[in-house]
């Protein structure tokens, strides 16, 4: 998209002007005034795809997840055959680099929104964040193939544990001024494993 709408789907122009003005400038002076200006479009033209500033920001949301859950998905799909260990380190590796690619999207997702997760192996619980919940099965799979029996708390505490690692990683390859000698890969790799 350029910096101007002209022709096509206004509401993914809005969302996509969003999403640029979120990571330029952040959240809080994203505003449907200001995404109607870089698209070009009066000011009233973004109510006919979004009530307010909070529904636009759900789209966005929606989008950023739904990308990040391609990632996470393109790696499972791509190392399946090569057995759930290879793809708890793939999908560990693309949820980092996803973030380290839109430093932005993390802050936005995690801190901003209100992400639901519970660590609980015996059930999946509605409402859960799927990029968790897609993590959350490759791990229990990567378990019952490595035939790891773990009680359920132990599988909690096992989970939290990946989780956090590839969670922890993420944020810190979103910090500014933040750099390595080892590629991140490589990094990410050591940590899971």
């Amino acid at each position: 998209m350029g910096d101007n709408y002209h022709h096509g789907n206004l509401r993914q122009a809005l969302i996509d002007a969003g999403i640029k003005i979120i990571n330029e400038q952040g959240e809080q002076v994203l505003s449907l005034r200001k995404v109607a200006a870089a698209c070009g479009v009066s000011h009233a033209a973004p109510y006919a795809h979004f009530a307010d500033k909070e529904s636009l920001l759900a789209a966005i949301r929606e989008q950023v997840t739904a990308r990040f859950m391609e990632e996470l998905q393109r790696a499972f799909d791509c190392y399946k055959t090569e057995g759930a260990e290879r793809c708890v380190i793939e999908m560990g590796k693309r949820y980092i680099l996803f973030f380290k690619e839109n430093p932005d999207y993390f802050t936005f997702l995690f801190y901003r929104q209100k992400i639901q997760v519970h660590f609980a192996t015996d059930k999946d619980y509605e409402g859960d964040y799927a990029p968790y919940l897609l993590m959350k099965h490759v791990f229990m799979w990567y378990c019952e193939e490595k035939k790891l029996s773990f009680t359920p708390e132990q599988m909690e505490r096992e989970l939290i544990k990946l989780w956090g690692s590839v969670q922890g990683i993420a944020s810190i390859v979103c910090m500014e001024n933040v750099s390595t000698v080892t590629p991140w890969e490589e990094i990410i790799e050591e940590i899971i494993r």
